[in-house]
């Protein structure tokens, strides 16, 4: 009876789920992370360490070997692979060098050719037992290379900016992309731990404590494309300083999983950083972030793809001339009230950068609007305390059209009414451009 390889057999499984799955594979589906430890312990088994050396041997070394140059004196398309890989300042680890490169070969459809190459450099191959290798024993060979063929048919969409983890892990974190416009106080206390910076706290009042986006606990992945990986005490804080003025574009790692548990590589470090501050809360979401109830009720907030937004009444806008100021709102809301336009419910969100309103029922987007276009924003003081109104320039798509625009939205109450106000004055407050 011909031997069998346990690893190919359950890799050929792995496999099969994700092409059952049918759509591209996406670093959310739940067989990536197990297809890819299968392909590390195949590249792994085997593999013999120096006889005489200081360093541990693993199949990023393997791989490291093979760049080699085409006819024209170019890297080919396989050494630009590792190259990419060695060049990666996020990765500190061979272990995590040979995961970045796996992750990449697989969304380049580059690995089988990557296989290819290593079988066929004799220098590399005799690091590998000829008793223990897959690739020393030609039985096992052409399933495994059969296998990984299938996997380069597959159309893999992988985060590979999401790499700060795979020294430790195959898990990766929730990885988000938070956008600030120039700001007099982003409002961040960082914390350093084990080379990673950690939101300790938020500045009341701040720019970063008003848009809700980054939590305590948090981890600052890198700053417009700077890599904070292995930061030293102070760094990001350089950075912030050397880029003052500009927009930021912060990468963001989410120090809750994507199943709402803590993600198990920073339980070590968060229960070291909640030592610095108690208060820090580390659990699900209160049922008071995820949705609000008012006293008819009603649901006044909804989710609209994954963030937390106002539903209200949209009740119409009119242009009100040259004159955007503050003043203007008691006699605007009026003007929009007696023209008695069709209102509709729509969600109202207010990003971190800017507001957007759309139609519930149809989602058309009615507006967009960055905070620094706003120039006022109120509550109508009577009767009805629950509408409120903003200025902004008017459209400049009605070339008839001079001067500012009332836009005016009701509440579901006058607390949601005054947290709206409020939360739109504090983005311009906080947002101021250079030049």
């Amino acid at each position: 009876m011909a031997p069998k390889e346990p690893l190919l057999g359950t890799l050929k499984v792995c496999v099969l789920n994700l092409q059952s799955d049918g759509d591209a594979v996406t670093d959310a589906n739940p067989h990536l992370a197990s297809c890819c430890e299968l392909l590390e312990l195949v590249l792994r088994k085997g593999l013999q360490q120096p006889v005489i050396s200081l360093v541990h041997r693993d199949y990023w070394h393997c791989f490291e070997q093979l760049t080699h140059q085409d006819a024209c004196g170019r890297l080919s398309a396989l050494s630009l692979v590792v190259e990419q890989t060695r060049v990666c300042r996020k990765l500190l680890s061979a272990q995590g060098r040979g995961r970045y490169l796996l992750r990449l070969a697989l969304t380049r459809k580059a690995l089988p050719q990557l296989i290819t190459h290593l079988l066929h450099t004799p220098r590399v191959l005799e690091w590998y037992s000829p008793a223990a290798s897959v690739f020393r024993n030609e039985e096992f060979v052409e399933p495994f290379m059969s296998l990984l063929l299938v996997l380069s048919h597959m159309d893999f969409k992988l985060n590979l900016e999401n790499c700060s983890f795979l020294d430790e892990s195959w898990l990766l974190p929730v990885c988000e992309t938070y956008d600030v416009v120039p700001c007099r106080e982003l409002g961040l206390v960082f914390r350093y731990l084990s080379g990673r910076v950690f939101v300790l706290d938020l500045i009341s009042g701040s720019q970063a404590d008003v848009d809700k986006f980054i939590r305590p606990g948090d981890v600052i992945d890198e700053i417009n494309g700077i890599s904070l990986r292995n930061s030293k005490s102070g760094q990001a804080g350089v950075v912030l300083s050397r880029l003052k003025g500009c927009p930021l574009s912060i990468v963001v790692l989410r120090w809750m999983a994507q199943d709402g548990t803590v993600y198990r590589p920073l339980i070590k470090l968060l229960r070291a950083l909640k030592l610095e501050n108690p208060n820090l809360q580390l659990g699900p979401a209160s049922s008071q972030q995820s949705t609000s109830k008012e006293e008819n009720g009603s649901t006044s907030q909804c989710l609209k793809e994954g963030r937390i937004v106002h539903v209200v009444q949209f009740l119409g806008k009119t242009n009100i001339g040259m004159h955007g100021d503050k003043e203007v709102l008691q006699y605007a809301i009026p003007l929009v009230l007696e023209r008695k336009q069709p209102s509709k419910e729509v969600l109202l969100d207010l990003k971190e950068t800017h507001l957007t309103c759309t139609e519930r029922c149809s989602n058309t987007e009615l507006f967009e609007h960055h905070y620094p276009e706003i120039s006022c924003v109120g509550r109508f003081s009577q009767p009805d305390y629950t509408i409120f109104a903003f200025c902004v320039a008017d459209s400049p798509e009605t070339p008839s059209s001079t001067g500012f625009c009332c836009v005016v939205l009701k509440a579901p109450s006058i607390r949601e009414c005054e947290e709206i106000v409020c939360r739109i004055a504090a983005g311009f407050k906080h947002t101021e451009w250079f030049v």
